[in-house]
């Protein structure tokens, strides 16, 4: 929305942990030495406390960027879970197989891993953040998996990300051998009244814009109202472009910043009632509201990833089930189309049987007709010669016999009578046979 206005490329002052936008004050500095050296090292225990909005997850994902290939890493973010969960969870991002409810077997498979890879010289890093949520019995798991180790090398190192809590916790009587464990340990603190103008001028320079575009009394003020959290910070100088972008101002003015300030009291800005007076320090990190409703969002937008794979999981399923009931169909109709091209076929055989028998029926009854009807060869000879003169001589006639008149044709008729015949019920036994089939 602001963005045309004050010529950035992009919005300089987003939450959401980007290494790119890291800044490193001399804190994040030694921090990343720090963790850098206990990984290296291959020391084991490495915990990293701060306050919320700290900067803690953006480091640790600067750290995993340059991580060397010759590792294998593990990030665990959700930790609102049991013991057994938290090894399948281990299991499920070094993408390995899981038993479900089976601690004892998953162990023995991450086991297994963990050698395969020490046989291999890679290490294994296991990272788990906001872990001031784990409970206690997820802690001495948490402190059992340190004991997969060879006889003078460590198996697995462990990360342990969160809040002052976690240190507090941690030192309790009944995890102090895990308290004995922990090789590095820094604490990320608030940035400073420099180091805040430094990370805004920083903020909006890798955004294309004018890293002077805070005046430095907006800046005291910036410092005052975040308590030098990054997060916070974050918060105010965004909603603070947005009100200078609809006033139409080329600079942030502290006017501007004391209006953010009393619009966003109570939603991880300190209270402006006395902006004279030092912010109560870590105030911010106290607001447990703000931390469970950030951590209830994380946990839904981890819901909703899951939900949105099992979507198209499904989605896929049941189109892999539509495509195999079409091949199917498609197979049958054209085993159907082929009985029934047969069944034309022989039908067509049958019918050209049925043609050529009554033709030949045919050509056979019209040369019968044809013999019967020339005259016989001693007929045709007696007709042929001449009679000799005699006188004539009458005899009485005998009586006409009709019998005599059809003696010489019966044959003939017979014939024809059973050749109709016959080809009649050939013709009528085709017609049924077509019909049939």
């Amino acid at each position: 929305m602001y963005k045309d206005f004050y010529g950035l490329t992009a919005k300089p002052f987003s939450i959401v942990p980007n290494p790119d936008c890291l800044y490193m004050t001399s804190k994040h500095q030694l921090a990343l030495t720090y963790l850098q050296y206990g990984i290296s090292e291959n020391l084991g225990f490495i915990l990293l406390t701060g306050e919320i909005g700290t900067g803690k997850t953006t480091l640790i994902r600067h750290i995993l960027r340059q991580i060397d290939m010759n590792m294998e890493v593990a990030v665990i973010f959700n930790t609102q879970i049991s013991g057994n969960q938290l090894i399948e969870m281990i299991l499920s991002e070094f993408e390995l197989p899981h038993e479900a409810n089976d601690k004892s077997k998953n162990l023995d498979i991450l086991n297994d891993f963990l050698i395969e890879k020490y046989a291999q010289n890679r290490k294994v890093v296991i990272v788990i953040d906001e872990a001031q949520n784990l409970s206690m019995e997820v802690l001495e798991e948490v402190r059992m998996l340190s004991n997969l180790q060879s006889e003078s090398n460590m198996l697995l190192q462990i990360m342990l990300v969160g809040q002052p809590e976690l240190k507090a916790k941690i030192k309790r009587p009944e995890l102090a051998q895990l308290t004995q464990r922990i090789a590095v340990n820094y604490h990320l603190g608030p940035l400073s009244r420099e180091e805040v103008g430094n990370y805004i001028a920083f903020r909006l320079d890798k955004a294309g814009g004018n890293p002077n575009l805070f005046t430095p009394q907006a800046v005291d003020l910036i410092h005052e109202f975040s308590g030098g959290i990054p997060r916070a910070i974050n918060l105010l100088c965004d909603a603070a472009l947005v009100y200078g972008f609809a006033d139409e101002l080329t600079s942030i003015e502290p006017a501007i910043i004391e209006q953010v300030a009393a619009d966003k009291q109570g939603i991880g800005i300190n209270s402006v009632a006395t902006p004279g007076e030092p912010a109560p320090p870590n105030s911010l990190a106290k607001d447990q509201d703000a931390s469970a409703l950030l951590q209830r969002i994380a946990t839904l937008e981890r819901t909703v990833e899951k939900l949105s794979l099992q979507v198209q999981w499904q989605m896929q399923e049941l189109e892999n089930r539509a495509t195999s009931f079409q091949d199917k169909l498609i197979t049958t109709l054209k085993e159907q189309l082929k009985l029934e091209r047969e069944k034309a076929d022989a039908s067509q055989i049958q019918y050209t049987r049925i043609k050529e028998t009554y033709l030949a029926l045919k050509r056979t009854i019209q040369a019968s007709r044809k013999q019967d009807t020339q005259p016989t060869p001693v007929i045709q000879a007696s007709l042929d010669k001449p009679s000799p003169v005699s006188l004539p001589h009458h005899d009485p006639a005998p009586p006409d016999d009709p019998e005599d008149d059809n003696r010489p044709h019966k044959p003939a008729v017979w014939k024809l009578s059973m050749s109709c015949a016959s080809l009649f019920v050939i013709i009528l036994a085709g017609i049924v046979l077509y019909r049939t089939c």
